[in-house]
């Protein structure tokens, strides 16, 4: 019988947790573990009650290589998904080295004090997975991760060479709150309030923070017309390594005007700011108490409706001809929550990450010893079960002039 270990209790884990219990004939023992162990137990108790499954719970500090490693020997678990933060991606990819378990996470390694995530840190593990026989899959989220895998799909089986690469991320969903991320606060705005990059004809080219933005139509009427921001994401520097004859990546998110202005009066007053300052004698990082005040993303469910689209408008060749095909997905925010309290953000997180887990515990092209990005790997099963577990996809042929035209 297959054991998974989830370690993170927010609203990814949420998911990761139902989703699993969904398949107990893939995941037959599943381990729930967080710094707050209660959460785990509320998890644990709504699963229960909608599948019957029942969710084993641990308490961990995931930033404690020793105490993870104890619990990894403890449970003796097939694989780890990685949905706490993204600074604990080496812990726990050091633990799983030393008590031989898979890894798995979506989000790629991020230093806590300083706001730059790459992958030179966990592609660094390459030789020591592989010298361990273990698999770790990276960024196996939805973007990263779906949106990686819609590239895959796409060169496999429509073009010969892909040339542009247009990543499109719309949440049209409305949570009725002034101010609120969908996901921790913390990674969100660290995110968004740093330079934009994009890469063309072999370098990497850097923009002032959403200094790039244009109307993009969407293909649900619930979406609609967005003005979509030019930023940096993860995806982009291993697409780069790992699609050939690439001449530019770009990636895109939406943001409403109002969102916006609330985040240039945050940075103005210096409450997005990672740098410590002293507060009645303690040292305190302003983001980090922005993040404590701000609502709490796992609790958005109840309140968020409308819809979201992510995908990939992909221009290339096939047979010596222009073909131009945008592959995406339509989640509903309100669908989501009835299905696993949750949504749409962290729903389309979660379930990818979920399906991950089964493609490594089915063994085949998944689960090879070393240090992977998911579009090296056979993109058909995982786009089959994306199908099968609540993110269907469609893939339609696009007019070249959807490409956004700027910068």
């Amino acid at each position: 019988m297959k054991k998974v270990l989830i370690v993170g209790a927010g609203g990814v884990g949420n998911v990761v947790v139902h989703k699993c219990a969904q398949l107990p004939e893939v995941f037959g023992e599943i381990w729930h573990a967080s710094r707050t162990v209660s959460r785990c137990d509320a998890i644990a108790r709504d699963v229960e009650a909608s599948t019957g499954v029942k969710v084993h719970t641990a308490a961990l500090d995931a930033d404690n290589v020793a105490e993870t490693v104890a619990l990894l020997k403890r449970i003796q678990p097939d694989v780890l998904i990685n949905v706490a933060l993204p600074y604990q991606d080496l812990t726990l990819m050091d633990a799983c080295l030393e008590a031989g378990v898979h890894y798995i996470d979506t989000a790629n390694y991020e230093p806590p004090d300083e706001a730059k995530f790459e992958y030179k840190w966990q592609w660094a593990y390459q030789e020591r997975f592989e010298k361990a026989g273990l698999t770790a899959l990276l960024g196996a989220g939805f973007d990263p991760g779906v949106t990686n895998i819609y590239c895959a799909y796409a060169l496999k089986h429509f073009f010969d060479e892909i040339h542009t690469v247009d990543i499109l991320d719309a949440n049209a969903g409305d949570h009725g709150y002034a101010f609120a991320t969908n996901f921790n606060p913390e990674i969100n705005i660290r995110e968004i309030t740093s330079n934009g990059r994009y890469w063309e004809m072999g370098e990497w080219k850097v923009t002032n923070p959403m200094q790039f933005h244009q109307p993009f139509d969407f293909p649900h009427p619930e979406v609609g017309t967005k003005d979509i921001y030019l930023l940096y994401h993860e995806e982009l520097e291993s697409l780069v390594k790992h699609l050939p004859g690439l001449r530019r990546i770009r990636f895109w998110m939406t943001f409403s005007e109002r969102y916006l202005t609330h985040l240039r009066v945050l940075e103005n007053v210096g409450m997005t700011s990672i740098e410590p300052v002293e507060f009645q004698g303690n040292q305190i990082i302003p983001l980090q108490f922005l993040k404590a005040v701000l609502p709490d993303p796992a609790s958005l469910g109840p309140r968020t409706k409308g819809k979201t689209c992510i995908g990939c408008l992909i221009d290339g060749t096939k047979n010596g001809q222009r073909v131009t095909k945008y592959l995406y997905n339509i989640c509903d925010h309100q669908e989501c929550y009835r299905e696993v309290k949750s949504q749409a953000i962290s729903y389309t997180t979660g379930v990818p990450a979920m399906i991950a887990g089964k493609q490594l515990l089915e063994g085949g092209d998944w689960r090879k010893p070393g240090v992977w990005n998911v579009e090296q790997l056979d993109p058909d099963g995982f786009m089959q079960d994306l199908n099968r577990y609540g993110l269907p996809w469609e893939i339609v042929d696009a007019d070249p002039a959807m490409i956004p035209n700027h910068p």
